[in-house]
């Protein structure tokens, strides 16, 4: 790996931000988010940053700083590639909409009935005096509201500490897309993230018969002209492929060496997608125009994208996770103080937040630190790309609240 220290990065990232800034110079105050976002990332010493925001029919920014890995100074530009990780699950409930719209699977109807692996969901009550996982038959069926809102019980371990705990004893192979793993709580009683979106691709590709990849190509990324968002990153585009950084114990970004990743024949509706800026866009527009993609193309019914964007799970909260894994992930706190919920497939803020989203915005985030949010009261979203771990970095986070607040003041 290649570690490059702040004033090495300094410089490149100077290098490359003087070939790209704002590219379509549509707001007359574009200049002043460019500022924002370089200023910000010479504080933080990030590597580099994609960063776009629109409205329903155009984009009304676009920015792209920084080198495009540590090896190199070509410089990142609104086409590079990012892995995007968790920003796939959007995508996926988007899918599952499709099929509860087409009346082939209900909201509310037991997903064993097309997944039987998930027919005898078994709760981890805790562990006996000599450390073995204590497990009895859950009372309820998990459904794909369940799937949708984070409720099923699934946890992912790094964030959560009986399933960190049980994972030591019952590895999960990294390769393993959908495990079958004990739920933490009864269906639909708390919000946990885990593998529920991992099962509601599972769910899509037995209901639907095609894969997810295929499944997405076919019913999300060609109406929307998704070029760029892929599985598999083509051969052909590695070019544009952004190199990804860990921060070290000491706070120094190390360059992890940039390769085109292993090819995949199964696919993950919980991550594993590769995309752009440009190509987030034209999915987040989508949402802001109630599932429209076209002229006369419809995603989604305005109905479903209503049901999406509402509070699903009553008075649970959602959106906080304690870490357990620091070098994957900081401790996530979407919103300090304040009480968030979730839709079908998105984070929803409780609150507004001066100067920023309005009540009633979704949003989510990739391992990579990769974010986006929707803003249907003030109909704007925004995405912003970095490309490194830890998750939830404390400089990421705060270069996501500058280009927020920078958005809402200027365009």
């Amino acid at each position: 790996m290649i570690q490059l220290s702040r004033r090495q990065f300094g410089g490149l990232m100077a290098a490359a931000a003087a070939q790209t800034g704002n590219l379509f110079g549509i707001s007359s105050d574009a200049s002043r988010i460019d500022d924002v976002l370089r200023s910000g990332m010479q504080k933080r010493g990030i590597p580099s940053v994609v960063a776009l925001a629109c409205n329903a029919d155009q984009i009304l920014y676009s920015g792209a700083f920084g080198p495009r890995d540590g090896a190199s100074s070509v410089a990142v530009a609104a086409d590079s590639i990012f892995q995007i990780a968790s920003m796939t699950k959007p995508l996926t409930a988007v899918a599952a909409m499709q099929l509860v719209e087409q009346g082939k699977v209900a909201l509310d109807e037991p997903v064993a009935k097309f997944l039987p692996k998930l027919a005898n969901p078994q709760v981890l009550e805790g562990f006996d005096v000599a450390g073995k996982p204590v497990l009895r038959p859950a009372k309820t069926a998990i459904t794909l509201r369940h799937l949708l809102t984070h409720t099923s019980g699934m946890a992912y371990s790094p964030w959560h500490g009986q399933m960190f705990k049980y994972s030591q004893q019952f590895p999960i192979p990294n390769s393993e897309i959908a495990p079958v793993v004990p739920l933490m709580f009864e269906p639909g009683t708390s919000w946990q993230y885990g593998v529920s979106a991992d099962w509601t691709g599972r769910l899509v590709e037995a209901i639907s018969g095609q894969n997810l990849a295929k499944y997405f190509q076919d019913n999300i990324q060609d109406p929307l002209g998704m070029t760029d968002t892929a599985f598999n990153v083509d051969p052909k585009k590695f070019d544009r492929l952004v190199g990804r950084y860990q921060r070290s114990p000491e706070g120094k970004f190390v360059a992890v060496p940039r390769t085109l990743p292993a090819p995949v024949s199964d696919y993950n509706g919980g991550g594993g997608l590769a995309s752009t800026g440009l190509d987030y866009v034209k999915f987040m527009q989508m949402i802001l125009r109630s599932g429209l993609a076209g002229v006369n193309t419809q995603i989604l019914s305005a109905r479903s994208i209503e049901m999406m964007l509402k509070n699903q799970i009553g008075d649970i909260q959602a959106g906080k996770m304690k870490s357990l894994s620091p070098n994957l992930s900081a401790d996530v706190d979407t919103n300090p103080g304040q009480v968030d919920h979730w839709g079908l497939g998105f984070l929803r803020q409780g609150k507004p937040q001066d100067g920023m989203r309005a009540t009633g915005s979704v949003s989510w985030a990739g391992i990579y630190n990769t974010y986006f949010w929707i803003d249907p009261t003030r109909r704007i979203a925004g995405v912003i790309l970095m490309q490194y771990l830890p998750f939830f970095d404390s400089a990421a986070i705060g270069l996501l609240g500058d280009y927020e607040r920078a958005v809402y003041a200027n365009v």
